[in-house]
């Protein structure tokens, strides 16, 4: 399965990924970052690693790195 990266300081709170999540892993984390937003955070246990996100998403949030091993 692959691993799911966040650029926290990239994300603009814009919850197009939380909506196209089809596991619904992807929530806002509680912690505000240096632009005033509240960034994604994944749910590892959650996510399948698909990349809808790292499509989906206009400011290049997300990285997805290869398996998890």
């Amino acid at each position: 399965m692959k691993k799911v990266l966040i650029r926290e300081e990239r994300c603009k709170q814009c919850g197009i990924c939380v909506d196209a999540c089809p596991k619904n892993a992807i929530s806002y984390s509680s912690e505000i970052n240096s632009n005033g937003y509240q960034p994604v955070v994944i749910d590892d246990d959650l996510c399948n690693g698909c990349g809808i996100c790292y499509t989906m998403c206009p400011d290049w949030v997300f990285e997805i790195l290869g398996d998890r091993g």
